[in-house]
């Protein structure tokens, strides 16, 4: 190659290599999300939207999810740098050894509920007595159904619980096979709203089960290795989150933008689930769920879902990668 072509090839590197040149200091990350993006996960397409990590200095792949437990479990294997799962998921897998830690809740309590047709007559947890509630086997859900019946002072037996496949959980209830269906407040009730039906959601977190929802996730080893980057992450993170529960539709468009299968009108419409859950009742800021709301969480999980008591509930989280200037709640 002479010296004419030589030069070419570099001036033609350099107008090709422009945006790469501009993040050549920033450090590649990686986020897994819980599931496909949606409202849940929107915070993080709009803080990348808006080059909140790029100020951070971090070059952020977004992926999305196959299920917070396949994703606790990259995080774990050293798939992804940071993951997005709920709290029990990866508060489980670590009592199994592997070195997984919340780092900052965004979704304070969890989106499950116990839906139902408001024609149902079904407005409160006494209301469960004699009705017929679908269930799928072995989810958080369904083993948390016990204790949403012992808090409330309701006999199990006294409740039709019937196993179902989740793929049949919206016909059936809509067909009135079934009088109440466990599932997600920003899913299956958008689906159902969406088809002309009135909806009365009991959310979990209502009703005596505030267990901590999804949240932010990164192994211990790399936490220590860098815990400045973590920090810079979670603070651009929960700027985005901010962002997001100001101006929904911002953060739709931010949504579809990178993942343009998704619409914009489903995501809008889970915002108003959303929302309701970025901050729990007596939380101070986004990122930091209260030690009550820790507490009962490791008390549920520990009585219904089998997690060991060896060790504190902090062994599980950590709250000092959260910003202290935090966006306030509500």
């Amino acid at each position: 190659m002479n010296r004419r072509m030589l030069i070419a090839a570099a001036a033609a590197l350099a107008l090709g290599a422009g945006p790469a040149f501009a993040q050549s200091g920033a450090k590649p990350m990686k986020l897994t999300l819980n599931f496909l993006a949606a409202a849940p996960n929107a915070g993080f397409m709009l803080a990348k939207q808006m080059g909140l990590y790029e100020k951070a200095g971090i070059n952020l792949t977004i992926e999305e999810g196959k299920g917070s437990g396949t994703t606790a479990q990259m995080v774990a294997t050293g798939q992804t740098d940071v993951g997005f799962a709920d709290a029990p998921a990866a508060m489980q897998l670590r009592t199994k050894g592997a070195p997984v830690k919340v780092i900052a809740p965004v979704l304070q309590t969890n989106g499950f509920a116990i839906i139902s047709l408001e024609e149902s007559g079904i407005a409160s947890p006494k209301d469960f007595v004699g009705k017929r509630i679908a269930v799928q086997p072995g989810t958080a859900q369904t083993i948390l159904l016990e204790a949403i019946l012992a808090s409330n002072q309701i006999d199990k037996s006294k409740v039709n619980i019937i196993n179902i496949d989740p793929g049949a959980f919206v016909g059936a209830l809509l067909e009135k096979k079934v009088d109440a269906i466990l599932g997600g407040a920003d899913f299956h009730s958008i689906q159902i709203r969406e088809r002309g039906f009135k909806v009365r959601d009991l959310l979990y977190r209502d009703i005596g089960v505030p267990t901590v929802g999804l949240s932010m996730i990164a192994r211990d080893d790399r936490i220590k290795a860098d815990a400045d980057l973590f920090k810079k992450f979670v603070e651009a993170s929960l700027q985005g989150w901010d962002a997001a529960r100001k101006n929904p539709d911002a953060a739709a468009d931010a949504v579809v933008a990178q993942f343009p299968s998704v619409k914009k009108a489903q995501v809008l419409a889970q915002f108003e689930v959303v929302n309701k859950l970025l901050c729990a009742p007596g939380a101070t800021s986004l990122g930091k769920v209260p030690e009550a709301n820790w507490d009962t969480t490791f008390a549920l999980l520990t009585q219904y879902l089998g997690l060991p008591k060896d060790k504190p509930v902090s062994d599980y989280f950590t709250a000092e990668l959260v910003p202290a200037a935090a966006p306030s709640c509500p």
